[in-house]
């Protein structure tokens, strides 16, 4: 019984429990959002549900397939991670990314094609960073932000289709708005990952940015990431006629979040810039929990436009 459990956590181990918020949050705000801003309304309850879960399979899929491409460097940064600690087989975990992957294909299909074009893309260029980008360009966080840029875009085409593949009312801005600031957040938020990994990118050759250019430069490009970022939030509010309680959450996390930007700066460390990755986490975690319930509140209330 206890291997069978030990299996059984190292799958779950793969899917970044510490990213679990944001990684739910995301997609559920996403999906909210769409319905609200188009039609002032709530999705359907199940639709719902099984968009957010297809995503985060989506999103956790391309976290193990990462780690089946990472496992050398990993056994230096990060020993205890079970790939490179054995306790579970690439193949096992290849598999495990497949599986999560498929999941997020039927859901996709099921709701909306757009959403399984948007899917494949986004898989595509996940793939694209895992198996050659991060090992041959110091740019490979391009492709990473691109990829998850797109979720979003994903679960909004779910429920209002932009009438490519399926009869829809076209894409509204606030879905443009919220694809590119997770995009050019992700940039900041991938960077900031590499930031830690840099003793074990140097000792394997792979010219990540940190490793190519330093943890210096590093930390002010960014803050420039993040100070976009920020700004897409602020729009993003505006976009889709949100409330108060979303363009407080905006404004004030956002503003916390670029102090933590500035120290990073000015302490551009590994260490620091690991702080910066899950601190990163938390605000769009709060960010986008704030928004579901704005939009919650402001649908019951018949604040809509």
């Amino acid at each position: 019984m206890q291997p069978l459990f030990s299996r059984f956590k190292a799958h779950i181990q793969l899917l970044r429990p510490p990213l679990a918020a944001m990684d739910l949050a995301m997609p559920a705000a996403a999906a909210l959002l769409a319905v609200y801003a188009v039609e002032g309304s709530l999705p359907p309850l199940l639709p719902f549900i099984i968009a957010s879960i297809g995503a985060y399979c989506a999103i956790t899929s391309s976290y193990v397939y990462n780690d089946c491409c990472d496992i050398d460097v990993d056994s230096i940064a990060m020993p205890d991670r079970p790939l490179p600690s054995a306790q579970l087989s690439r193949k096992e975990a290849q598999l495990w990314s497949l599986f999560l992957f498929m999941v997020a294909a039927a859901v996709a299909l099921y709701l909306n094609p757009e959403s399984f074009v948007v899917l494949a893309a986004a898989t595509l260029l996940i793939t694209i960073y895992s198996t050659w980008a991060k090992r041959n360009t110091p740019f490979s966080w391009i492709f990473v932000g691109l990829s998850f840029g797109l979720v979003p875009l994903g679960v909004w085409l779910a429920f209002e289709p932009a009438g490519l593949l399926k009869a829809g009312p076209g894409l509204h801005p606030a879905g443009l708005i919220l694809a590119a600031m997770i995009g050019i957040t992700d940039w900041g938020f991938t960077n900031c990952d590499a930031s830690r990994d840099v003793a074990g990118d140097k000792e394997k050759g792979i010219p990540t940015t940190p490793a190519t250019f330093g943890i210096p430069a590093t930390a002010r490009m960014v803050s420039g990431f993040w100070i976009i970022g920020v700004g897409l939030s602020l729009a993003l509010g505006l976009a889709a006629n949100l409330g108060w309680l979303y363009l407080a959450a905006a404004a004030v996390g956002g503003g916390w979040l670029l102090w933590q930007n500035l120290d990073f700066v000015r302490h551009p460390t590994a260490e620091r810039g690991e702080r910066l990755f899950y601190q990163s986490a938390n605000y769009r975690a709060v960010l986008f929990a704030a928004l579901i319930i704005d939009v919650l509140l402001r649908a019951w209330l018949g604040l809509a436009a």
